[in-house]
């Protein structure tokens, strides 16, 4: 039996995110400087995001490296912070000391047992907290979508926040807010339709498939 669904939270604008429960990362100074980077390279920002303290959320199409920089100007463009899982090797120092300082926690993908378990603990201690996860779990072309993501928000009982990067229109946002329902290939089948409509910047390097990776 599929358990009741919470009820819908309130949605907030990206230019209103300061009274919202969600954590918040740097000030007025910061998302100025963020937004202008954007508008001048011609990026915009689109859609809104639950006003809830924590939640998971997923990026895609991952399709180039670009995409991690763009992301961290999303994030101080609207002000709140991340959290994001990353391979192991990318947080020797020097490189380390910033990803850590930008939210990022090193994942040893020879040794990930437990890496869902560890992370429901993590959100559940903290009074605020979003973890950002791209499904595909890599830029190249996958012919499965890594599942942990959902599996986190199952057990933690959190939102599913669908972010996206669309470069035909220079676009990045956040669309649909879904609960798991247990049903693992019916939500997936509703994420991906989402996705099928969205373009990264090498879109043959993108699929949707799912997998339990």
């Amino acid at each position: 039996m599929i358990p009741p669904m919470p009820p819908s939270p309130r949605q907030v604008s990206l230019d209103d995110l300061a009274g919202s429960q969600l954590p918040h990362r740097g000030g007025p100074v910061t998302r100025w400087l963020a937004r202008t980077v954007m508008r001048l390279a011609g990026w915009r920002m689109a859609g809104t995001l639950p006003d809830v303290p924590r939640l998971v959320m997923i990026a895609a199409p991952h399709t180039t490296n670009w995409d991690f920089p763009l992301g961290i100007v999303v994030m101080y463009a609207a002000g709140f912070r991340v959290n994001f899982l990353g391979k192991d090797t990318l947080f020797r120092p020097p490189l380390g000391w910033v990803m850590r300082w930008l939210g990022g926690r090193p994942v040893n993908r020879q040794a990930a047992h437990g890496v869902v378990e560890e992370s429901v603990r993590t959100i559940q201690q903290a009074d605020r907290f979003i973890l950002a996860l791209a499904p595909e779990g890599t830029r190249k072309r996958v012919s499965q979508w890594r599942t942990g993501f959902y599996r986190i928000a199952e057990r933690a009982g959190l939102p599913i926040v669908l972010g996206y990067f669309d470069y035909p229109r220079k676009e990045v946002g956040f669309g649909p807010t879904l609960w798991a329902t247990g049903d693992l290939d019916r939500d997936l089948a509703e994420i991906q339709a989402f996705y099928r409509t969205k373009t990264g910047k090498y879109p043959e390097n993108f699929a949707t498939a799912t997998g339990e990776s």
